[in-house]
């Protein structure tokens, strides 16, 4: 029998948003037996608590959010990915604002974390479901494809099409969760230079900065561009560098980052099925949106098929 895990002892990070750029405070407290994962935001008078589930997203631009409204809480992704990385099944996430701190723009300060508080094994079964039948799903509004093969273990295969950039095509692999620390977890999030602008106009990436995103750029940068970067992100414009089409003042991790992030992002978004999965999931052009769509897809396919 596998037992459910929680962590042994509740751990804090603090640091700014993404998007709104304010510094939030995240506590994740140990839980117990299926409880599951669950979040609620401190800063409220009537504190709710959510459950991690596709059903209750209520926003996917530019990342999961949970909740609509006053008690939204946003930018789950990476710290969900890390939970189900860690294959943590119980933890209650307190937060004193509405955005989980984008940190290094990946999952393994949450994973850095959780290995130093270690894991505790409850006394409860743990609950999973393996998927046992060939599974097709498509999200048409983003070209998006899943594929489901029956498989004893949790396993992603990703790819990414990016062809008229600097991106390209590309896939990432994780056979199983002993992959995710080393390959999965480090990979921080991206985007494209001509993005940047227009998100900053939406009143979106307040918190982003070099060292937290890589920026792509498709094109050789003038000195005018470049004075106009420095300003948006509070640098000398001495600082910026493109190397291999990545405008960062940090090297790229894996020259298949960008897939690994969004394998990253997918193994936080599928954990708000509610369950651990056992299943291969062949992913092609994964995002937010496409991933809750397929999350609750098998939600309701679970609940038909249990």
């Amino acid at each position: 029998m596998e037992y459910q895990k929680t962590i042994k002892k509740e751990f804090r990070l603090t640091g700014p948003g993404l998007h709104t750029g304010r510094t939030v405070t995240v506590t994740v407290i140990p839980a117990p037996e299926n409880f599951g994962i669950a979040f609620r935001r401190t800063d409220r008078t009537n504190i709710v608590t959510q459950p991690a589930l596709a059903d209750n997203v209520g926003e996917t631009s530019r990342g999961t959010t949970l909740g609509t409204g006053r008690n939204s809480i946003a930018t789950i992704e990476h710290l969900m990915s890390a939970l189900h990385g860690s294959q943590i099944d119980n933890a209650l996430i307190e937060l004193d604002g509405g955005e989980v701190p984008i940190i290094d723009g990946s999952a393994r300060p949450w994973m850095l974390q959780l290995s130093r508080v270690g894991v505790q094994p409850l006394q409860a079964e743990r609950k999973s479901y393996t998927i046992k039948e060939p599974l097709h799903f498509e999200f048409a509004k983003t070209g998006s494809v899943f594929e489901v093969e029956p498989c004893d273990h949790f396993s992603v295969h990703c790819e990414i099409d990016f062809a008229d950039t600097v991106i390209g095509r590309q896939t990432a692999d994780m056979n199983d969760f002993s992959e995710y620390a080393a390959s999965i977890a480090p990979c921080r999030t991206f985007v494209f230079l001509h993005e940047v602008e227009p998100l900053l106009h939406l009143n979106l990436i307040k918190g982003g900065s070099l060292d937290n995103a890589l920026v792509f750029v498709n094109r050789d940068l003038t000195s005018r561009q470049l004075k106009r970067l420095a300003k948006i992100f509070n640098k000398d414009e001495r600082l910026f560098k493109v190397h291999d089409g990545v405008l960062n003042t940090t090297d790229i991790y894996f020259p298949n980052e960008p897939a690994r992030h969004k394998l990253l992002d997918f193994v936080g978004d599928i954990r708000l099925v509610g369950m651990p999965l056992n299943a291969k999931f062949n992913i092609y052009k994964p995002g937010h949106k496409a991933n809750n769509a397929f999350a609750r897809y098998l939600m309701e396919y679970i609940r038909k098929n249990n």
